[in-house]
């Protein structure tokens, strides 16, 4: 089982960007700006032949971070073994330090949800939850981190807060956390949270790595759009993390409206000065 100090020995791999295909090219225009390559493995497993060979020519040029949305690692009957099969090949065909995944659910009682649905924060959903991350290493041999979502209601019966559940799964799987910074402070707002409070109570350091990115609004309430620039609110709460923590690696996600690169290039230069600063 991976440990805290197995984690602190994951290599430093500094800011990248998640890869879509609209900025291919842009990429190796930029490459002195990119340190390495975020892939949803979904987009790559159901993505045909052009999205072997993209994978094939960025895997020769970027150390690339398979991250996963829809083994529902949350699900109580288990997880879908030809998925993960499927998962476990893709993960070894890219040999990267670490891969990721999702605390939350994308398939119910055989459904299909087509989301990624929270978990309760109680204690049969962490032991289902537990036993499946437990399952998938036994698959997949690298190291697993795990991303907190957003949502927009609260599931009930719960018996622990949102921190003290995250930390209960990294002491229980010994992974470490993907925490989506933007995630963390649209649930904040949503919900009323105390970020500060929240930041105290979060394991910060088992966070292995970092999303960011900007949502919009829909009336009173944030969405996690990934559709603009990062606001300076997650902008702090980055520059918090990267400096109580032991960060090793740091991506932009960017899904709608996408800018021109030099757009994009502007905040992948910002993290990398909040990070070296930090490690330096």
């Amino acid at each position: 089982m991976q440990s805290t100090s197995d984690i602190q020995l994951l290599p430093r791999l500094g800011v990248g960007i998640g890869y879509r295909h609209p900025f291919k090219a842009d990429l190796f225009l930029n490459r002195s700006a990119v340190d390495f390559l975020e892939v949803t493995a979904d987009h790559v497993l159901d993505g045909g032949p052009q999205a072997q060979n993209d994978l094939q020519l960025l895997t020769d040029h970027f150390t690339l971070i398979p991250h996963g949305l829809c083994l529902s690692l949350g699900s109580a009957e288990g997880l879908d073994e030809n998925y993960l099969t499927r998962l476990a090949g893709l993960v070894q065909q890219v040999d990267p330090p670490w891969w990721s995944e999702h605390i939350a659910f994308t398939k119910a009682g055989g459904i299909d949800i087509g989301h990624l649905t929270p978990l309760p924060f109680t204690n049969e959903a962490l032991d289902v939850f537990c036993e499946n991350v437990s399952r998938a290493r036994r698959v997949i041999d690298r190291p697993l981190i795990l991303e907190n979502i957003t949502y927009h209601m609260k599931m009930p019966g719960a018996e622990m807060t949102e921190p003290e559940f995250l930390r209960a799964i990294v002491e229980r799987t010994g992974c470490g956390l993907l925490l989506d910074v933007t995630n963390l402070y649209t649930n904040a707002v949503n919900h009323g949270y105390d970020l500060d409070a929240v930041l105290d109570a979060l394991p910060l350091e088992s966070v292995v790595q970092l999303h960011f990115v900007g949502g919009h609004w829909d009336g009173d309430v944030l969405i996690d759009s990934h559709s603009s620039t990062t606001p300076p609110e997650v902008w702090n709460v980055l520059q918090q993390v990267v400096e109580r923590g032991n960060v090793k690696g740091v991506i932009l996600e960017r899904d709608e409206h996408i800018p021109p690169f030099a757009e994009l290039r502007e905040e992948l230069d910002k993290a990398k000065n909040i990070c070296e600063k930090a490690w330096s």
